[in-house]
């Protein structure tokens, strides 16, 4: 396999995901450790935020399914790109850092609009050093 293909790969583990980035391992996780490893050093917070609203056709549809109920898979699917937009900044960030894993990653999510048009999504967690036990 190639650099790009490598850089690319991605498997899930029990503790988190597990990502290569140019040969680089970087571990994340909801919890503060990850089983068979130690923390050998703290790099600080890190995050991602984003900020989006939905295009028109989504506007639309979100809307007309309000009005009649149900889910609304238009905002469903916007959100979940919002998500992953979010954690992938937070891993650049850790990155940028030199850390090689993530731990303690949370969610948040807010309207920034009184009618709630725009949402923003702030992806965060610690980033830290690793190694094998």
């Amino acid at each position: 396999m190639g650099g790009l293909e490598e850089a690319s790969m991605a498997a899930e583990l029990d503790t988190g995901r597990l990502l290569l980035f140019s040969d680089e391992i970087m571990l994340s996780s909801t919890t503060f450790e990850i089983t068979g490893y130690e923390t050998a050093e703290h790099k600080g917070m890190v995050r991602g935020i984003i900020v989006r609203s939905p295009t028109i056709s989504q506007g639309i549809l979100g809307s007309l399914k309000n009005i009649i109920g149900g889910k609304i898979g238009a905002y469903t699917t916007m959100c979940e790109q919002t998500r992953g937009q979010a954690y992938e900044d937070m891993e650049k960030h850790a990155t940028e850092l030199g850390a090689n894993a993530i731990i303690g990653i949370r969610y948040d999510a807010s309207s920034v609009e009184p009618r709630g048009g725009a949402v923003e999504v702030l992806c965060y967690g610690t980033a830290v050093v690793v190694r094998k036990k």
